[in-house]
């Protein structure tokens, strides 16, 4: 079949093969980190239809290595391929901007421009007075689509550009308030105990 195609036996192995083993280091990679993320925000099906996808790849990749050991540009191409991977797949999530954050906004200035903003965007929010070391500070929460945190900051800057802010990546949210996500970490040790405890 190579030879049909007018590929070469040397030029299949030391090029085509690592270089397919390498895209597919990629796809399955990038599709690992946004299975997480559809995880951990309860997308369920979805998950589970990409982990499928995922699983199927690296298994076709893996039967390649296992079929040419005595290739050596294929051990390159595989950590290769994982490594990029990641880089895609992040570049995916933050394109894919899926859930929700919560951002904390600190600033000493007239927050009015800022609640009048938050108001017409139908942004929650909720409003406390602080003591800082500079004196008594204004400090703005807010939980908000991720895809429109952009926007936000880039009003922040225009009508705060002092303030300080910041944002944290939330598991869920309720209409009356949010519950901030908790480490993978920590999610995973606890899956376990309850896991051990059954």
């Amino acid at each position: 079949m190579i030879e049909s195609l007018g590929i070469s036996e040397e030029i299949f192995s030391y090029v085509v093969l690592p270089l397919l083993i390498f895209l597919a280091r990629i796809i399955d990679v990038s599709i690992n980190t946004i299975r997480i993320i559809y995880v951990l925000g309860g997308r369920r099906l979805t998950a589970t239809f990409l982990g499928f996808i995922e699983s199927f790849v690296w298994l076709m990749a893996i039967r390649q290595i296992f079929q040419h050991l005595d290739n050596w540009v294929s051990y390159i191409a595989y950590p290769a391929g994982f490594a990029m991977g990641i880089l895609v797949g992040m570049l995916i999530e933050e394109r894919i901007a899926y859930g929700k954050v919560i951002v904390r906004i600190i600033t000493r200035k007239e927050i009015n421009p800022l609640i009048k903003y938050l108001a017409e965007q139908k942004h929650r929010f909720t409003i406390l007075k602080a003591e800082g070391l500079d004196g008594e500070e204004n400090v703005v929460f807010t939980v908000l689509e991720r895809e429109k945190l952009e926007a936000l900051t880039s009003t922040l800057k225009e009508i705060l550009p002092s303030a300080f802010y910041t944002v944290e990546k939330v598991n869920r949210a309720s209409e009356s308030g949010a519950v901030v996500q908790e480490s993978t970490r920590w999610s995973i040790a606890s899956w376990l105990k309850g896991v051990r405890r059954e």
